[in-house]
């Protein structure tokens, strides 16, 4: 039988902590009140570091299924959104790994001194509706930034995590953070970013679906790969 995602509004004002032991404790489909919680965050994370969309998806459900199987180690010492953004980020780093292996015209120059121009994908029906100009030119910026610096950008300001947050999401220092975001922004163009600053929280949008169509996907490896079938909900 096909995976049926079930309603969860009801409990979708649930804390992250009480949807993780719940989980725990049998009620599998309460994964969902998480994916959808976080889809946008590791969405973006995962795009600011491959630079892809469709690659971008694929990490997002490795990074599910990974924090799924492993959701009893979960200690509770960070925050549940922080260890799952790290999750992300490492199946993210991974990926661009074996991908530079395959492909060795993809490195990066570690200096930051300069920046490839941004490799566009096809651009997708949902992102035809993003008519903001400066939205755009900013997302343009950004994604020519380092990735060191991108990364804390994303956190930062569009995610709009704390410093401690970002340092543990990143495994830095809380000055290293400072400083990285501080010579971000002296990359970007001031008047850019003074214009379109505000509407930060708007980029990289992780559209509904797409957000439906990742949880599906989600649902399903966890049934193939559960020992237990009556552990998912049908």
């Amino acid at each position: 039988m096909s995976t049926i995602l079930v309603p969860v509004t009801a409990q979708s004002e649930l804390r992250d902590e009480e949807v993780v032991a719940r989980v725990l404790a049998g009620e599998t489909a309460l994964f969902e009140i998480l994916m959808r919680r976080y889809n946008q965050r590791l969405y973006r994370m995962s795009r600011m570091i491959l630079r892809n969309d469709g690659e971008a998806e694929d990490v997002m459900q490795d990074a599910y299924v990974r924090a799924y199987e492993h959701l009893n180690q979960f200690a509770g010492k960070a925050a549940f959104s922080t260890w799952l953004t790290r999750i992300a980020i490492h199946e993210a780093l991974a990926r661009k790994r074996r991908r530079g292996r395959m492909e060795e015209l993809d490195a990066l120059p570690e200096n930051g001194d300069s920046m490839a121009i941004l490799k566009s994908s096809a651009p997708s029906p949902e992102d035809g509706t993003a008519t903001s100009q400066a939205r755009e030119l900013l997302e343009q910026a950004i994604d020519q930034l380092p990735e060191a610096y991108r990364a804390v950008v994303m956190l930062r300001e569009v995610e709009e995590m704390s410093v401690a947050e970002t340092a543990e999401s990143l495994g830095v220092s809380d000055a290293v953070v400072k400083t990285r975001l501080h010579r971000a922004h002296a990359m970007l163009r001031k008047d850019l970013y003074a214009r379109a600053r505000g509407r930060a929280t708007d980029l990289y949008q992780f559209h509904a679906v797409r957000c439906d169509r990742v949880v599906k996907a989600v649902f399903e490896r966890i049934r193939t790969n559960s020992p237990d079938d009556n552990a998912i909900i049908h």
